[in-house]
């Protein structure tokens, strides 16, 4: 029998309630009603002058990055591609579709490195880089175009291959090398062989990632050689190409150069040497081909958790708006504002956005909503960032570091507040508040550059120094400390001229295709495809061996 105490501790309460409050709560209990409560409306007028303006100058930057999408895809030189193929071997890209999982998306990783930065033209940096499902694993893929200068390493190259370890690194997630080099490009060796960030760093984060059990597979398809032979003897299962890859620390010229001995390539350092002899590689193909089938069944022994495509059986809603109108939001002129409500609405599942302090601070937007099933909490610019948006930005950011939930920042921003007012309301120590937020925040981080990022601003809102898992620009992005005219402004103001040519050159620089060209972001995206693209940096992060890691600061309100 029940003691009273309990009796009395467990019984129903009488639901008492005035009549008025009665009505709110049969509208916001019922089940739809939180989606309805958080459904974003909806103020594009597609019809519109503005909007079609605004179309109409995307279109025109969409079209000029598809041209050069498809230049840089090519690779090397006609001749190169010709003479790469009658050898029986298989283009790079042809390489990674027999690579991942039939009808599965592949997310390259900055296609366009390295354009227009040396004298000559170094497509793609002679890497291609990504993420893609193998045998149902989300894997990263580092693989050399040997049409591209040999696939020698430039500064950028080391720069490209860096970036996609510290990404696989970063979210756990298996790494296959399809190596096809001749190593450093000696025109460049002091900018690709000494420092902390060159050449020898890929091997160093080989051996930290293999502290870590990230699994690491190498193809070797064709050239491996000098420093480059780390590679798959670093790995944890590595593959050749008979008649075709060589793995050697110095090549027939310098052995010959060295000790006076003359020998072959293959009998230096060829598939049935370290297949049978030297142990340096484990499985010996016949061809391209026979070599990716082996590494998909590498890849389906490691034992690692599968993250099977959300499109084959979708659980969430898409937006209640047509993603390609996206494509007409963002003015030419990045001096007009951009509704980031219309953005969110296109991007997040059901068109739904539990805004967060929506009345505080509203030149920063922050809420939670998801996208393709994965929960995020949303940082938005709309407008100029205050001190109270500032630690509105801070606040919600501890709300998602303790609920694991990743932040999506979507910036358009062109700095602190500045002036008498913003320095005595504390601009200071209040944006100090939200840069060590976004430092510090150990969630998955997503960044996407839709118009300025500018100065402190980009700090703030996770630029490239705070390490956001992925960055991605809109073909609209600008990122420099300041606009060109705010610059002049500035020079005058201290009795100092602009000169023309400096003008024209900060403008250059904060150019999209110049940022993207030195890796300062993971690629540009045509803005309709940005939840795709979202979607699966998600898939990416939540796709390794999970870690524990602990926010290093309790909820305190701002």
């Amino acid at each position: 029998m029940a003691s009273p105490l309990l009796s009395r501790t467990l019984r129903q309460l009488p639901r008492v309630i005035p009549h008025h409050h009665r009505r709110h709560l049969a509208t916001y209990t019922s089940p739809s009603a939180a989606a309805q409560l958080s459904t974003l409306p909806s103020t594009v007028a597609t019809s519109a002058p503005t909007y079609r303006s605004n179309a109409s100058a995307m279109a025109k930057l969409i079209s000029h990055l598809e041209t050069l999408h498809i230049q840089t895809a090519k690779g090397g030189s006609e001749k190169a591609r010709q003479k790469h193929v009658s050898r029986g071997r298989m283009l790079v890209r042809d390489r990674i579709t027999a690579l991942i999982d039939p009808g599965s998306t592949f997310l390259e990783l900055s296609p366009l490195a390295a354009h227009n930065v040396y004298e000559e033209e170094v497509a793609g940096a002679g890497i291609v880089t990504g993420v893609g499902e193998v045998e149902g694993v989300m894997c990263v893929v580092v693989a050399n175009d040997s049409t591209v200068k040999a696939g020698t390493y430039h500064p950028l190259t080391v720069s490209k291959h860096l970036r996609a370890q510290a990404i696989a690194l970063e979210n756990s997630l298996p790494c296959l090398y399809l190596v096809d080099s001749g190593g450093a490009n000696l025109p460049h060796q002091s900018e690709v062989f000494p420092d902390r960030e060159h050449f020898g760093r890929i091997f160093y984060n080989q051996a930290r990632m293999s502290a870590k059990s990230i699994p690491q597979i190498s193809v070797v398809m064709g050239s491996c050689t000098a420093g480059g032979a780390y590679v798959p003897s670093m790995s944890d299962e590595s593959i050749i190409v008979e008649n075709q890859g060589t793995v050697f620390l110095a090549g027939p010229p310098l052995v010959k150069a060295a000790t006076g001995e003359e020998v072959s390539a293959e009998d230096l350092g060829g598939g049935k040497l370290h297949s049978e002899v030297s142990g340096v590689t484990d499985y010996l193909a016949v061809s391209d081909s026979h070599a990716l089938v082996l590494a998909r069944r590498c890849v389906a022994n490691l034992n690692y958790p599968s993250t099977p495509s959300p499109h084959q059986n979708p659980s969430y809603d898409d937006p209640l708006y047509d993603q390609e109108e996206l494509n007409g939001l963002v003015p030419p002129s990045l001096k007009q504002s951009i509704n980031m409500h219309d953005i969110i609405a296109r991007l997040v599942d059901g068109s739904r956005f539990a805004e967060f302090k929506p009345l505080y601070g509203p030149t920063l937007l922050t809420g939670f909503a998801s996208i393709e099933g994965h929960p995020v909490g949303i940082i938005a610019n709309n407008g100029i960032l205050f001190s109270e948006s500032s630690l509105k930005g801070a606040h919600f950011i501890q709300l998602c570091c303790k609920r694991n939930i990743p932040l999506v920042f979507l910036q358009n921003i062109s700095g602190f507040m500045v002036g008498r007012d913003a320095e005595r309301g504390g601009i200071a120590k209040n944006g100090a508040k939200l840069v060590t937020a976004v430092a510090c925040a150990e969630v998955p981080k997503f960044t996407v550059l839709i118009g300025s990022s500018a100065g402190a601003g980009n700090y703030g809102m996770c630029g490239r120094a705070y390490s956001p898992r992925f960055l991605w620009s809109w073909p609209s992005a600008k990122t420099s400390v300041m606009g060109a005219e705010q610059l002049e402004a500035v020079m005058k103001a201290v009795g100092k001229n602009v000169d023309v040519g400096l003008k024209k050159r900060i403008e250059h620089e904060s150019e999209v295709l110049f940022g993207t060209a030195r890796l300062w972001d993971d690629g540009v995206i045509v803005p309709s495809q940005t939840r795709q693209v979202l979607g699966m940096g998600l898939r990416a992060a939540m796709g390794g061996r999970a870690e524990d890691k602990k926010t290093e600061f309790g909820v305190f309100r701002m």
